[in-house]
């Protein structure tokens, strides 16, 4: 590559797209602009790759191509009106002087093939699914099809190295379970190099506010456990409630396997916790190994790359957020710590405000959160799992019909059609579309998600990368210099072999017993071997399962629990993905 060059565009094309040709002097404004820095290079890709027409062009562009005529047919392709068909591209070939019958021969050879492949090949590698679509040295780019947008684009990709490659990090489906991971490392780091008595400052440093005689103030490591979490918690409940009405749980078929396998993978690791931990003091903890780390089980099978089948991913999906469900209701039921009346009365009452709202059709988000804020305050001070608030605000945030694509994308067409006659009878070199029609388009296109829908999006990332870090910082942090670690008492055994052993067994237990009394089906993309390596993965119990531990125990109690939840998780997630990449290995093979 030439020096100068800094920025390397990648295009995907489709010429059988005809609108897209409306918007190629976008690319020629972006190029002039950069001039001899730039590298613009020409991809094709279709929704469509079986369609004749899209392979009719490609080939021929490509077979172009191998004869330095590259440029030349693809400004033809372009500037063509109507149907392609093989006269019309035999036609543009001869006008171009490329021997006719030479190019007949090369259009259908294995190398022009390989090529197509290749570039189809790239477009899924980037996740390619609207032509035409652009990516800047190496990021797909997301934004308005708008020179000046496309500009601002590349030069944030330029000047800001590391923002890029924090970009690339969230895009890659394993980045959320290893941000987590490494907020563990470096709290069991922090607390075993002598730093301790810092690290318990941390968490009981105390914050809050206070009103006159009053006051509220509560450990760091509280806020983090319960009140960041109460957002992780609303997060999870979006899911859960999106998955009940448009997802995997949204009809009986779907929901049917993995849920029955959701009730396995909970039932099977609390009896095996009780019956370890019969008549002692920590048989309370039974719920400690039902649960199920989302984020760590999907990131996991992530690094397994696009080999595992979606239909797994899928199910797997679907059980983890059952399982989240399950966890949830165990914790509201049995894990909460005294009871205040008037406290409990005033949630009560927020509930019944939010559940009017729901009812009178109140799509604002906003009224939902304050309330929520309020309703997390009341229920921490009526003794009950404050994190309970986040999943009840989740369940009232009302849900609405989406409106008809179809419909609202015409709409939008009509807006923009007029609008462009507008500029032109004007004369209006800025291009600017009147307030009335930009409403019209925001309201329309609002139809199409929920307030649920926006409210998950907007907090996926600051879950991900910033809460469930700092709880696992804020709650790993256990000293293991020094300090005698007892496997085989009867809480640690119960909470290891519960999610060790119990997880898959009781997974792939009910699963095989739904599918053998004919209850359920397992999708025929799913091997027997494949789940159990899922199965395995869901016995990485990490966030929920030290959550209920925090609410269940306290002291060294609490300290062996937590250590015994990070051993488990670490052996169901490296035994998970052995018996995995070998399922899938010995599927493909077959």
């Amino acid at each position: 590559m030439n020096k100068n060059i800094q920025i390397e565009l990648i295009v995907f094309i489709d010429y059988t797209i005809k609108i897209a040709r409306n918007g190629r002097h976008i690319l020629n404004n972006v190029v002039k602009h950069y001039g001899d820095t730039i590298k613009l290079k020409f991809q094709y890709f279709s929704n469509d790759v079986n369609n004749a027409e899209f392979q009719l062009t490609t080939r021929a562009v490509l077979t172009a191509k191998s004869y330095g005529k590259l440029h030349e047919m693809d400004l033809l392709l372009m500037d063509h009106k109507g149907d392609y068909t093989p006269d019309i591209i035999y036609n543009m070939v001869e006008s171009l002087g490329i021997d006719i019958k030479k190019f007949k021969k090369d259009y259908n050879s294995p190398e022009i093939t390989t090529e197509l492949k290749n570039n189809i090949k790239l477009a899924k590698q980037n996740e390619i699914k609207v032509v035409p679509a652009v990516i800047v040295n190496g990021n797909l780019y997301n934004g308005a099809w708008d020179e000046h947008a496309l500009i601002e684009y590349i030069e944030y990709i330029k000047n800001r190295p590391v923002a890029q490659a924090m970009e690339s990090f969230v895009k890659w489906g394993a980045s959320a379970a290893l941000m987590l991971l490494i907020a563990a490392i470096v709290a069991l780091i922090f607390a075993n190099i002598g730093f301790i008595e810092e690290y318990e400052f941390l968490r009981d440093i105390k914050l809050g506010f206070s009103a006159g005689d009053s006051n509220f103030l509560l450990p760091l490591e509280t806020w983090i456990n319960d009140g960041l979490m109460a957002i992780f918690f609303l997060l999870i409940g979006l899911e859960i409630k999106r998955e009940l009405i448009f997802g995997e749980l949204s009809s009986r078929k779907k929901a049917t396997m993995p849920v029955i396998g959701a009730i396995g993978g909970m039932i099977i690791p609390a009896l095996i916790y009780l019956f370890i931990n019969y008549k002692e003091d920590g048989a309370h903890g039974w719920g400690v190994p039902m649960a199920t780390d989302i984020a760590f089980t999907l990131g996991l099978m992530a690094l397994l790359g696009s080999t595992v089948p979606g239909a797994l991913k899928a199910f797997i999906s679907a059980l983890a957020v059952s399982d989240d469900l399950g966890a949830i209701l165990v914790i509201a039921l049995f894990y909460g710590h005294g009871f205040h009346i008037n406290a409990f009365i005033v949630s009560v009452v927020i509930v019944a405000i939010m559940g009017l709202l729901n009812y009178s059709k109140v799509y604002s988000k906003t009224i939902y959160i304050v309330l929520g804020v309020f309703l997390w305050f009341y229920i921490y001070q009526s003794g009950l799992h404050a994190t309970l608030a986040g999943v009840i605000t989740a369940i009232l945030i009302p849900s609405r019909r989406k409106g008809n694509l179809v419909g609202i994308a015409t709409q939008a067409s009509v807006i923009f059609e007029q609008e462009i006659v507008n500029i032109k009878d004007l004369d209006n070199s800025q291009e600017s579309i009147r307030h009335s029609s930009l409403q019209s388009i925001n309201k329309a296109i609002n139809r199409l998600t929920g307030p649920g829908e926006e409210l998950e999006h907007s907090l996926e990332k600051g879950v991900n990368y910033l809460i469930l870090p700092l709880f696992a910082f804020f709650n790993t942090g256990i000293v293991l210099l020094g300090v005698q670690f007892n496997v085989i008492t009867p809480v640690n055994l119960g909470i290891i072999l519960g999610l060790c052993i119990g997880k898959p067994l009781g997974i792939v237990g009910f699963c095989w017993l739904a599918s053998k009394f004919d209850l359920a089906t397992l999708s025929n993309e799913i091997s027997w071997a494949q789940l159990i390596g899922a199965a395995c993965l869901a016995g990485v119990g990490f966030t929920m399962s030290i959550v209920v531990a925090g609410a269940v125990f306290d002291g060294a109690v609490l300290n062996g629990a937590k250590l015994s939840i990070l051993i488990a998780s670490a052996l169901s997630a490296t035994i998970g993905l052995f018996i995995l990449q070998r399922a899938i290995k010995v599927s493909v093979i077959k």
